[in-house]
Formats: structure tokens, sequence, C-alpha cells
């Protein structure tokens, strides 16, 4: 059987990245690796052994007997930490405050990016996140770039968070999401930017499903490339 292709799906917080990944996962019945997940994995490792985020030379200890995997069932992915899964534990907020600074930590970052290739290097799988196509899988066969402007993403985190139930005010979203984007954007290791071959796409304007369906065809694209060549 040929190797399945790796597709580099990045972009800011709030572009569609992480809902386009599995839909495109499924239709291509590819592995989703959700990398952000991973991170979150990592953090609540730290919250249930009771250590604290800014403890760097705890955290790089910790590291050395992590263990998490992905594992896709019926089509949805459930995260394993240790061999339990966390999927549920790992969506909440507290969760999302301490993966957020414990990525920063270089240490962390290394850790995850080992993982992540070790589970992506046989192919058929798309990964999500910041820094794939450019740090990550710098030769990945498929590279995207998903961006919408920061008041669109917003909107779309303020109603995700409305259905949830959480009360949030508007500009508070916003300005959450534009110090994310910077903080990403300006971080020393693997910052958040476009890979130069990766094909960038505005979905301020665009569904989930039209910006599923552009990525589809193109992937199809590609994978018909492939075959003629081999």
């Amino acid at each position: 059987m040929e190797k399945g292709l790796i597709i580099a799906i990045d972009g800011p917080a709030a572009s569609g990245k992480s809902t386009t990944a599995q839909l495109l996962a499924k239709k291509l019945g590819y592995l989703y690796i959700d990398t952000g997940a991973m991170y979150r994995a990592c953090a609540l490792k730290a919250k249930k052994l009771g250590i604290d985020i800014n403890d760097e030379e705890s955290i790089r200890n910790l590291l050395a007997f992590i263990d998490i995997k992905i594992e896709n069932d019926n089509s949805k992915n459930r995260i394993l930490l240790d061999g339990e899964d966390v999927s549920e534990d790992i969506r909440a907020d507290d969760i999302s405050s301490l993966a957020s600074a414990i990525s920063a930590i270089p240490a962390v970052r290394y850790k995850m990016v080992e993982l992540q290739r070790k589970m992506g290097e046989k192919g058929s799988v798309i990964l999500d996140g910041r820094d794939i196509g450019t740090f990550v899988f710098p030769d990945a066969e498929v590279k995207f770039f998903l961006t919408a402007s920061p008041e669109i993403r917003a909107k779309r985190r303020w109603l995700e968070l409305q259905q949830k139930g959480i009360d949030k005010n508007f500009s508070e979203v916003l300005a959450d999401l534009v110090k994310r984007d910077n903080n990403d954007s300006q971080r020393a290791l693997a910052p958040l930017k476009k890979a130069e071959d990766a094909i960038e796409i505005d979905t301020s304007n665009m569904t989930i499903e039209e910006q599923t369906e552009t990525l589809y065809k193109i992937i199809l694209s590609k994978l018909e490339e492939e075959c003629k060549c081999s």
C-alpha cells in the first residue's frame, strides 16, 4: 500500500483549522492529529501532579515519562494520556489556559513535535496547528494556511462560548484573540507564520462546508498528481 499524504493546516485561532481538519480526515480516511489536544494533555498531566506551570525544571522531568496517543474511534479522536482516555478532561477552561502557557516552554514544544512526527511519519495524516508546515512537517506534501479577519474569528469564538452557555463580552473575546495572535506570531521557537509553499485561504466569508470542500478538491488534485508520478 502506498504511503498517504501528510497534510498540514496552519493558521491563527478560530480560522476554522480544527473543524476543517476533522472533516477532511473523515472524507479521506486519514488520521487527524489534534496537536492542540497534545499540549492540553501535557497541561493536564502537570495539573494532576501538582506541578506549577512556571516550574520549567519539573515540567522537563515530567516529559521524560509522559505517554500521549491519539486513536481514531468511529471517526472520532480519543486522546490517551498514560493509557487513560482524557478526551473530555482536556477541554476544561482551566486546562486551556494552562496549555497556552505550557506550549511556550521549548522543552515541551520539542517533546510534542517529536511525538507528532512519530505519529505522522507513515503518512495518511492531517495535522493542524500554528507551526505544522514550517516546523513539525516542513516537507509535508500539502500545506494550507487558513486565515480570517480578527473580527470574524472573534465572532466565531464568541458564538462558540454562547452555545456552551458561557457569557463573555465580545470585545473581551476579541482582545483575547488579538493577544493570542501576537503571542503566537512573536514567540521565539516556531512562531505562527505561513510556510512559503503553503496555499493561503481566507475563510472570512466561507462556511465550514465551503472551506472543507475547497481544501478537499486541492488535496484530490494532489493525490491524482502523485498517482500519475508513481
